[in-house]
């Protein structure tokens, strides 16, 4: 296909709506990292752009195939791809509804189940040690405990908030490094 073609249809697919944003960002991100003699250089700041607003719209899952389709180019993806931190990523998650477990497990660096254990203790405690421990701040904090437990009263709301500032730093590092080692010591 011939260049004015190509960004011809990727325009296209640009005008189509949020449904077929992930087909447009893996399109073109394949297209930079294996750009076309034949293409003009011009094109590619076009296709950047392109690639920046899509990656922007697109699901935490795609985002991270992105990255992995970027990795030949850090440049290209550090221009093209949103930076977010992995508490970003994991109350993006939880806000969208899905399963924050498999995220925060891999953040935390625990397995699945200790994940599950962590989110649904009711008071809050256990995710204030997990979030200070592994240097979440506060405000991550707050969100993952309030999307994590939507129902609760004001009162037990306020209450699972203030659990982050009540646990000591040096305390949490200990038990995250015991549930780690104890995950290690299971295996």
């Amino acid at each position: 296909m011939v260049a004015s073609q190509k960004l011809s249809h990727l325009l296209q697919l640009a005008d189509q709506g949020p449904a077929l944003r992930a087909a447009l960002a893996e399109e073109v991100a394949e297209l930079l990292t294996d750009w076309p003699a034949a293409y003009p250089d011009s094109m590619k700041g076009v296709c950047e752009a392109l690639l920046a607003k899509a990656a922007r719209d697109v699901d935490t899952s795609t985002r991270a195939r992105l990255r992995v389709q970027l990795y030949c180019d850090p440049e290209l993806s550090a221009r093209v791809l949103p930076c977010q931190s992995t508490s970003q990523i994991v109350i993006q998650a939880a806000r969208g509804g899905e399963d924050v477990a498999v995220l925060l497990a891999t953040s935390l660096e625990v397995d699945v189940a200790i994940a599950r254990q962590i989110l649904n203790d009711e008071t809050g405690a256990a995710l204030a040690v997990a979030c200070k421990g592994a240097h979440i701040d506060r405000a991550a904090f707050s969100a993952l405990a309030l999307l994590s437990h939507p129902s609760q009263e004001c009162r037990q709301a306020f209450a699972m908030l203030d659990a982050f500032d009540d646990v000591p730093s040096g305390e949490a590092t200990r038990v995250l490094r015991g549930w780690r080692e104890n995950q290690a010591n299971a295996a």
